[in-house]
């Protein structure tokens, strides 16, 4: 199993008072799969995808990641197990403006020491699987909305992770843009990535072979999507 959760629980402190935010979820999820996370603002989807990305930590239960209990992990051990294990895909790309696409999609690389040829060579690479190589040399500003978040794909690519874990995707996007980013999803899908989508929008989430919804920091339904939509 790539991810398990067991009675996980996560709460804010708020003055004297503790706010919980995820009630005891479970969870499975295991390589290869491609699930959509939905929820209304205020289910928990952002914390929960916080934790899945290593970037918080759970209050009380357990985040096995690989089989090593995330949960446990100091802040140094927390950064090397996301660098390797999560890539991310953001709704506003975070891509940095004063460097090329090249030079953004390589900066995973160089945050975990990775030679400077070997660099270079992954991020063509990961480039080569968006589409993108016309564009190595164009910074952000000189690329469109979709060319920037294949940019930011390709970033998450670079260190093949073992989770995409894609947060709004087409939220900055138009409709048309949107789907030729989720068609890419489904090309690495098949590849063999596993992917996590956390999304709002239901058109977004058919797009998943499996679709966990959270309410109240709990998870109301989790079931395979039978008919995946293939368009808006």
């Amino acid at each position: 199993m790539l991810i398990e959760i067991k009675e996980l629980k996560k709460n804010y402190s708020l003055g004297s008072s503790e706010i919980p935010v995820i009630h005891g979820i479970n969870l499975n999820i295991k390589k290869n799969e491609y699930v959509a996370i939905m929820g209304p603002s205020g289910s928990g989807k952002s914390t929960l995808m916080n934790i899945l990305g290593c970037l918080d930590t759970a209050s009380s239960g357990h985040y096995f990641l690989n089989n090593v209990d995330v949960s446990t992990l100091d802040d140094d051990a927390l950064s090397i197990m996301r660098n390797k294990e999560i890539g991310f895909i953001f709704q506003n790309f975070n891509l940095l403006p004063r460097l090329n696409a090249i030079q953004n999609v390589e900066l995973p690389l160089i945050y975990s020491g990775t030679p400077a040829h070997e660099r270079r060579e992954k991020a063509l690479q990961a480039l080569e699987k968006v589409a993108l190589t016309d564009r190595i040399h164009h910074k952000p500003n000189e690329l469109s909305g979709g060319q920037r978040q294949r940019v930011a794909i390709a970033r998450a690519l670079v260190t093949n992770p073992g989770i995409l874990l894609a947060d709004e995707p087409t939220g900055a996007l138009d409709s048309k843009t949107g789907v030729e980013i989720m068609r890419l999803f489904d090309d690495l899908h098949r590849e063999g990535n596993t992917i996590i989508l956390i999304t709002h929008e239901q058109e977004i989430a058919n797009y998943a072979h499996r679709s966990i919804y959270l309410k109240d920091g709990m998870i109301h339904s989790d079931q395979l999507n039978t008919q995946q939509k293939k368009q808006f």
